[in-house]
């Protein structure tokens, strides 16, 4: 079961610093996301918070959206008609075994104690061949690094302090490599051309997939 605690700091970030339906960077995120489910999946969405980012693609799949924070799970269910389970990704997620053909964890990996750990129950949950996607907020651009050395942490990643783990693009591609194939990373953001071709420099977010083998 989720702790009281941990519950009750997620919720205090979900409705003091997010509020009801924000989804950053919704159009890039969604739509890349949308782009590679497709139609007819079976969606495991963990850290779906209230589903504002899962509706973009809830449609036409069936999708179970799972997270810690149960106020947030009953607006999922009540805005978006999603499937929902509170679950705390740090323990066990009973879940059935290899059942899932695509899991998404979007700005959810930069939460977690130990990632690697997550990506194993992500790899047990999946159907082989199935997709891991997801995004996570790229620390190190250069336009952050900027702001570190002149000492200030407003507008970056690090002023979130739910924020506990931070990734170069070589490093997360490391960590998914240990569970998955074809892990490729992919800059969004305002930048556009110069987030895809140089992500670790110019993405504000980086957004990953990778599949489970056959």
């Amino acid at each position: 079961m989720p702790t009281p605690v941990l519950e009750s700091i997620y919720a205090s970030h979900h409705t003091k610093r997010r509020g009801d339906g924000f989804v950053l960077l919704g159009d890039l995120r969604g739509g890349f996301l949308k782009e590679r489910i497709g139609n007819g999946k079976k969606v495991l969405d963990i850290g779906c918070r209230d589903g504002a980012l899962t509706s973009y693609f809830a449609e036409n799949n069936d999708v179970l959206g799972i997270d810690i924070d149960s106020a947030a799970l009953t607006r999922a269910a009540e805005d978006y008609g999603i499937q929902t389970s509170q679950i705390d990704l740090n323990g066990d997620w009973n879940l059935p075994h290899a059942a899932y053909d695509v899991v998404v964890a979007a700005e959810v990996v930069e939460h977690l104690y130990y990632p690697e750990t997550v990506f194993k129950k992500v790899h047990d949950v999946l159907k082989p061949g199935g997709m891991f996607l997801g995004t996570v907020p790229n620390a190190f651009s250069l336009i952050h690094r900027v702001r570190y050395l002149i000492k200030r942490k407003r507008s970056t990643p690090l002023m979130d302090p739910t924020h506990i783990n931070h990734f170069v693009v070589r490093e997360l591609e490391e960590m998914l490599e240990k569970q998955f194939t074809d892990v490729r990373i992919h800059g969004l953001g305002r930048y556009g051309t110069l987030a895809r071709l140089f992500p670790q420099m110019f993405a504000y977010d980086l957004a990953f997939e990778g599949r489970k083998k056959l």
